[in-house]
């Protein structure tokens, strides 16, 4: 076997020499643990999103198979997976491959003859981990899109809808006399500005007073002619991607109600100094989980479907830029997407603009018929 270097990681840099453990096969697994932690981190991985996540899944696993890591065999990588789907209705492929490849990931690590872990574990067990993950017992990548079918962009009238009952959520509250209607009119304008440029929930939550822009070309918005997004999707060990969201005409309504929540809404939060555009009664920053229950609550209240959540506010906004005949590449800039496949996937026009689209061409073939027979 190949001697192990210092890697981040690696078993003699988390293990100690000479150390007589009473429990042997916990404390070399726990080792492992630490080991991968730290060679993920020197890759700059994402802790809360991407580390802890794939620890709970190979504790989970190695709960399941009772056994540690240099005894398992694929026999019990496929029982796991058959048994997460005997339990949950709806298993959706894309987490099923996310757990096979944090499987993997985890198995290639403790494999790595360079981290040192198989000569440890021949030495202290008489076995060696396995790589239990191939192509015949994982899923196979055959289709661009892999969410579930009933996620879908909104109608236009669905997204009135769920406006007007969030609108109506604030009425009611303040017909009532009771708290939180200042909340939920704060909820209503977070939904209307995540449609309006097309954010995600991070985007949204995390943007701050200096991220809203004035747009040289369009003057009349005032500050408002832009939102710089901060906290973009980042790629895997690189940081948070950034970009400008234009306001575009067609979505203007914007600017007069982010200006009335400016002027009427946050300062009876006294933010004080925070720089948080969603502040909370406890002066903090509006949460993810908050606003998943927002965009819920107004869902429920317009008889909307179950399946639609908040993402499907960003497949809308690029569904309907579309719909307006805006560019590919615009579309494509405006919601930060490196590929325009996926631009592509977040796309489903209604039928009636397909109908205007045939109609154009039928036009124009015609308009050029007529004038070759002149």
């Amino acid at each position: 076997m190949s001697r192990a270097v210092d890697l981040p990681g690696a078993a003699h840099l988390v293990l100690a020499d000479g150390v007589v453990h009473l429990d042997p096969e916990p404390a070399v697994f726990e080792a492992m643990l630490d080991g991968w932690t730290l060679q993920q981190r020197a890759r700059f991985l994402d802790w809360e999103q991407t580390i802890k996540p794939r620890l709970r899944l190979i504790r989970r696993f190695a709960e399941f198979t009772n056994e540690y890591p240099w005894q398992w065999t694929p026999m019990e990588a496929e029982a796991f997976i058959d048994h997460l789907r005997s339990r949950r209705e709806r298993f959706a492929v894309s987490t099923g491959r996310s757990y096979q490849n944090a499987l993997r990931l985890f198995c290639d690590y403790v494999t790595d003859a360079r981290y040192g872990w198989p000569l440890r574990c021949h030495e202290r067990f008489g076995a060696v981990p396995a790589q239990i993950l191939h192509e015949w017992n994982t899923i196979t990548h055959s289709s661009d899109y892999e969410g579930r079918p009933e996620r879908r962009p909104l109608t236009y009238d669905e997204v009135q809808a769920l406006f007007d009952a969030a609108d109506g959520r604030v009425e009611e509250i303040r017909a009532r006399r009771r708290k939180g209607s200042m909340a939920a009119l704060r909820d209503s304008v977070t939904l209307k500005t995540v449609y309006a440029f097309g954010l995600r929930r991070q985007e949204a939550c995390w943007l701050d007073l200096p991220d809203l822009r004035r747009n040289p070309k369009a003057a009349e918005y005032g500050r408002i002619g832009a939102l710089f997004v901060r906290y973009g999707k980042a790629s895997k060990g690189g940081p948070p991607k950034r970009r400008t969201v234009l306001t575009v005409p067609e979505f203007d309504w914007i600017v007069e109600v982010l200006e009335r929540y400016l002027e009427e809404v946050r300062p009876a939060f006294a933010p004080a100094q925070h720089p948080a555009l969603w502040v909370t009664d406890r002066r903090g920053r509006l949460s993810l989980r908050r606003l998943d229950e927002a965009f819920e609550t107004a869902r429920v209240l317009a008889g909307l479907p179950e399946e639609l959540d908040l993402h499907c506010l960003r497949h809308s906004y690029v569904t309907h830029l579309v719909e307006f005949d805006y560019p590919e590449r615009f579309v494509q800039e405006q919601v930060g997407h490196l590929y325009a496949s996926t631009t592509a996937l977040y796309t489903g026009v209604s039928d009636d603009y397909r109908t205007r689209l045939v109609q154009r061409a039928l036009q124009a073939r015609h308009a050029g018929l007529w004038e070759a027979k002149a």
